[in-house]
């Protein structure tokens, strides 16, 4: 069962490309939110790098973001406190 969202947190829906040349965000106008890192998929280290890459952008705590959904797959939600959906997608952009 999933915890309600509260008033200023969201919940992000990304995909990761891992072992890419170089760290970077892209986020489209449709909410399409693409993360590229360099660290290769093993024993968590694409999650980390994605973790510190976000809150990095979007200048949070790496403990304000969690991974929702999608630990082990390439599609991930993510739940991003202290901003909202549009704050989130408005500093990615």
């Amino acid at each position: 069962m999933m915890e309600p969202t509260l008033p200023h947190s969201c919940e992000l829906r990304i995909r990761v490309t891992p072992k890419a040349s170089r760290n970077r965000i892209e986020a489209n106008k449709d909410g399409l939110v693409r993360v590229y890192v360099t660290s290769p998929p093993v024993d968590g280290e694409a999650n980390s790098a994605v973790i510190k890459l976000l809150s990095k952008a979007l200048k949070t705590s790496k403990s304000s973001i969690q991974i929702l959904r999608g630990a082990t797959s390439r599609d991930k939600n993510l739940r991003i406190e202290g901003l909202t959906l549009e704050e989130v997608l408005e500093k990615l952009s």
